[in-house]
């Protein structure tokens, strides 16, 4: 494999996959934070009117509800973490990508491409090692 199909076929696609899971996780975070924080604030509104609302007491628990199951979503997908450890990543990606291709140390000589794909695995073959501890781990609880 050239330096050209790696940079290419590997590491560009593995930055614009990490780079997106990222996204998705952000914005999975932030729709499931967003839905707590403005049902948490409705809820006190509420039962500061009183019965002045038919079906209150209902509304209220429903918004209770929909705190628990996107809290509950949240924690159980891990939409924060992934959202930070795929941003790293991509981010780590990205600076060895630029490191080699301005020829800074460490690929500051004859061995720099093997150097790269060698850093570069191994991030990649971190990021699955984790990931597959994390799915064992769900798996046994």
């Amino acid at each position: 494999m050239t330096e050209e199909e790696y940079l290419d076929g590997r590491l560009n696609d593995q930055i614009s996959w990490y780079s997106k899971k990222s996204q998705t996780n952000q914005k999975w975070f932030k729709r499931l934070r967003l839905l707590e924080i403005i049902a948490a604030a409705i809820i006190p509104f509420l039962a500061g009117i009183g019965s002045a609302i038919p079906y209150y007491s209902i509304i209220i628990g429903s918004l209770g509800v929909i705190i628990a199951v996107s809290a509950g979503l949240s924690a159980l997908y891990k939409y924060h973490e992934n959202w930070i450890e795929y941003r790293t990543t991509a981010e780590t990606l990205k600076h060895e990508k630029y490191l080699f291709q301005t020829k800074c140390s460490p690929y500051d000589n004859d061995d720099a491409f093997c150097k790269l794909v060698q850093r570069v695995e191994g991030l990649i073959s971190k990021e699955n090692t984790q990931w597959s501890r994390y799915a064992e781990k769900a798996k046994s609880t």
